[in-house]
């Protein structure tokens, strides 16, 4: 299980050979997706958080107001960590995060496992 991070300039869209539309893909992470999914799923569900709706199996999208949401939310997931490999993979995601919130138009999709 993990969870892989990429952050869109618009809506996300893969083009095949056929489509006319430019990729959307900015910038992508696959470091961290183990150590993210494993903080992911301890956090508590129905809150009024973005996080807990992470799918750690199948994607999910947050637009730009979402990820500036979801920010607020780093310091209670730090908390969580229990190893510097869950650190970092928070501050990875801290730094995704801001770049979506900061980017009019994006989405950051968790690209789950």
């Amino acid at each position: 299980m993990g969870i892989d991070l990429q952050l869109h300039d618009s809506r996300p869209h893969w083009p095949n050979r056929r489509s006319k539309r430019k990729p959307t893909l900015m910038h992508q992470s696959h470091e961290h997706g183990e150590a993210l999914a494993q903080l992911i799923v301890k956090l508590p569900l129905n809150t009024s958080g973005k996080l807990w709706t992470v799918d750690p199996y199948n994607d999910t999208v947050l637009n730009e107001q979402e990820a500036e949401a979801a920010l607020r939310e780093i310091p209670a997931l730090l908390g969580l960590c229990t190893d510097e490999a869950q650190t970092e993979a928070v501050r990875d995601l801290a730094v995704y995060l801001k770049d979506c919130a900061a980017t009019p138009g994006s989405y950051l999709v968790f690209v789950g496992d």
